[in-house]
């Protein structure tokens, strides 16, 4: 063979490696770039970035780590990564704290006000985090659909976690900042609310309780629809469950020593009926029954 044959080969031979280099580097940042941006956004809000003061939102706007975010009103949705969306209620406020790569990811939302549906859809790996904290709590999941909402009354701040989806941890966390080392695990249909007044912060209930579906707010439960309907989320409630919770009819039911008397079917918006026959010569229904029916309601017998 030729030494020209030769050098064409050689040459030939460094510029293959060196394609393969560059695409080794280009593969590589591309696979460790971390996606932050909003998805989707219409209405009224806020971003501030410590660097350049308020900012407005649009879509496909890229965010940053640190970036503190308000929606008043309309509708927004964050991504992180490829798989990880987070959907603000109206008169939310959050704090986005994002590093690492797309292995080891550390994502942590600060809830200050309102509340938030964190949608993950891919397990995370065993270095990555995902974590949201709340004045109260904090909570971490590896993969799962949850709703997290702070609020306060009477000077109580409440903050509820609802799953419908995989399972969330939560830790209870101090008015001095420590955290309790003991977790509760939240499963798939079941929501804890966690208080703290002026000297107690604990869980409202002994243990996690059955999600009260008719109580979560109507944006949070169209999300959670559609979800459903167009990403085939298998949650912890159905599509036309969801529509009847919205839409009606409802169930009344009324009840007698823990024993159901009886039942009536009410459309939304309509007046349950004083049944015509009473389980007991003394006593009443402990209910107002000029009082328009919003979700299926339980009526006792007070004697």
């Amino acid at each position: 063979m030729s030494k020209k044959v030769i050098a064409i080969i050689a040459v030939a031979a460094t510029a293959v490696i060196a394609v393969a280099v560059v695409l080794a580097v280009v593969f590589s940042k591309a696979n460790s770039y971390r996606l932050l941006k909003m998805f989707e956004f219409e209405g009224t809000g806020t971003i501030y970035r410590e660097s350049k003061g308020d900012l407005t939102p649009y879509p496909n706007m890229v965010l940053e780590s640190g970036d503190k975010i308000s929606l008043v009103s309309g509708l927004m949705t964050i991504q992180a990564d490829d798989d990880k969306f987070l959907t603000l209620d109206e008169h939310t406020t959050i704090i986005l704290n994002a590093t690492g790569t797309k292995t080891n990811s550390r994502t942590q939302i600060e809830l200050l006000e309102g509340g938030i549906t964190s949608d993950i859809r891919n397990k995370l790996s065993a270095d990555s985090t995902y974590e949201i904290n709340t004045p109260n709590s904090a909570m971490s999941v590896r993969g799962t659909v949850f709703y997290t909402f702070v609020y306060e009354e009477k000077g109580v701040k409440y903050t509820r976690i609802c799953c419908f989806e995989g399972e969330v941890v939560t830790n209870l966390v101090y008015k001095d900042g420590t955290t309790d080392i003991t977790p509760v695990s939240v499963p798939k249909g079941k929501e804890v609310i966690i208080y703290e007044d002026d000297t107690t912060t604990a869980y409202l209930y002994s243990e996690p309780r059955d999600i009260e579906y008719h109580s979560i707010p109507e944006d949070e439960l169209l999300e959670l629809k559609d979800l459903i309907d167009n990403e085939n989320k298998e949650l912890s409630i159905t599509s036309p469950e969801i529509q009847r919770i919205l839409d009606g009819p409802y169930y009344v039911s009324f009840t007698y020593n823990g024993q159901v008397f009886g039942t009536q079917t009410v459309e939304k918006g309509a007046l349950a009926q004083i049944p015509s026959l009473s389980p007991s010569p003394e006593g009443g229904w402990d209910f107002i029954f000029d009082q328009p029916i919003e979700h299926d309601t339980t009526i006792e017998w007070k004697e």
